[in-house]
């Protein structure tokens, strides 16, 4: 099968990022003809004059819809588009020269209907950004989930760089109203129903994540509240690592608990592993600064997630809660 690809990019009130987005397509290498569709999700402070700016350059569609979430956006990007494989990019990526070389290579070489690549952080990302970065990728912080690690035969790619092929797209319906989750989601339910995914290290994307430490943690905490979500939607894909981070952080908490009563034992244990992130991290980004503060962003990720994944498996598991009726705002409503 010749590949068609589309490019699908939503966004909500970012103009620049999606500058910066579309600057690094003028870059991209590659013979084969792709098309770009932007789809404004409702946005008060549209990209409009961006995407025109580069119109003459690019071959570029613009929507706009009513805010139903980045899932949505994405589901109607890929209605509209005209390709029969599709490109799934947060509008805070920026894409190296050799992205789409990358993944055609791959798929012309070993297809599959859906592919996920990693993401990294550029020499030109704050420090901050470039400690999340490290905190969400490192095989010492995430066991490299999010595309580091060599065994990826259960990878679930992530939408903030994603494949997945027409056919895909149209038997599991594309993404549902849950977010975040509503990626793991749909990589679930493509396995269900055949389809197989994997990672590609080489297509990698430049995510920047316009956070600070709260947003970095509140996003995580979402991340958390989810979990639980999809492992009772779809039981087969509950796994023991999921409570690591809430095992991670109870023990934290009761180490300096103790510590505050005199046994100090406990807590040298999580100096030892702190010492270990501050290690690496300094080898991988070459700055003291980052390295401090990727023990920062790690303790903030472990608290977030695994306080989420505690506090929405209690309500859901133990007090039968319904999970639209105590988090709605972890769903949109999708339009018709």
């Amino acid at each position: 099968m010749e590949l068609s690809i589309s490019f699908i990019i939503p966004v909500f009130n970012r103009p620049n990022e999606i500058h910066e987005l579309l600057q690094s397509f003028t870059n991209l290498r590659s013979s084969s003809p792709y098309e770009i569709v932007i789809v404004e999700d409702g946005s008060s402070i549209t990209c409009k004059e961006i995407v025109v700016k580069f119109s003459s350059e690019l071959n570029i569609r613009y929507l706009f819809k009513e805010n139903s979430g980045p899932g949505d956006s994405r589901n109607f990007g890929m209605n509209q588009a005209k390709g029969n494989y599709f490109i799934i990019l947060d509008s805070d990526c920026i894409l190296p020269p050799d992205y789409l070389e990358a993944v055609l290579e791959s798929l012309n070489t070993s297809y599959t209907d859906c592919f996920g690549g990693p993401d990294s952080a550029h020499s030109s990302f704050s420090n901050l950004q470039k400690a999340i970065n490290f905190s969400m990728t490192s095989f010492i912080t995430t066991g490299g989930i999010r595309g580091r690690k060599k065994s990826v035969q259960r990878f679930e790619p992530r939408s903030f760089n994603m494949g997945i092929s027409k056919k895909a797209f149209i038997k599991s319906g594309g993404f549902g109203n849950i977010h975040p989750g509503e990626d793991p989601d749909l990589s679930i339910r493509l396995k269900k129903l055949g389809y197989k995914t994997k990672l590609i290290p080489e297509a990698f994307v430049y995510h920047k994540r316009r956070i600070s430490l709260p947003k970095f943690y509140s996003q995580v905490y979402k991340f958390g509240l989810v979990r639980p979500i999809l492992n009772n939607w779809h039981p087969a894909s509950r796994k023991i690592s999921f409570w690591f981070p809430f095992l991670f952080s109870l023990g934290l908490v009761l180490s300096i608990s103790a510590f505050l009563i005199g046994f100090s034992q406990f807590l040298w244990l999580f100096v030892g592993y702190f010492f270990m992130v501050f290690v690496v991290s300094l080898i991988k980004n070459k700055s003291i600064i980052v390295a401090l503060i990727s023990i920062i962003t790690t303790i903030l990720q472990f608290l977030g997630y695994g306080f989420g994944f505690i506090i929405s498996t209690l309500n859901i598991n133990i007090f039968n809660r319904k999970p639209e009726v105590i988090y709605p705002f972890l769903f949109f409503k999708i339009n018709d």
